[in-house]
């Protein structure tokens, strides 16, 4: 699953709490517990990272961030993403992210089979 994301200027939390946190900080903390989530449906993470600059293409407005996450299937992920302790972690989630796109990707083929 590659994960492309936009953060909040300002974290903003379904139940109303207060927060000084930014949106990046509070899906932070999400990213800090999400790991222990996937990998107990057999995932793992493969990559993180910023997004610095658009090397080639045009578009109105660049993501922040990307993630590329394995899962060993759709079921695995749903499961995942059911389970209440997950469900726990992904309000950080929700609070920080402005936008998000999930892109189901097949892993498999060579940059020369493309």
């Amino acid at each position: 699953m590659l994960n492309l994301l936009k953060f909040k200027q300002r974290a903003a939390y379904e139940d109303g709490r207060e927060s000084n946190f930014s949106g990046a900080e509070a899906y932070g903390i999400y990213a800090g517990e999400v790991g222990a989530h996937i990998g107990k449906v057999g995932g793992k993470a493969i990559f993180g990272g910023q997004v610095s600059r658009l090397m080639l293409g045009e578009v109105e407005e660049l993501w922040d961030s990307v993630a590329l996450v394995m899962y060993p299937s759709r079921k695995a992920m749903f499961a995942m993403t059911q389970d209440p302790a997950y469900q726990e972690s992904a309000i950080h989630r929700r609070a920080g992210l402005d936008g998000q796109l999930n892109i189901e990707v097949k892993g498999g083929l060579g940059i020369d089979q493309l």
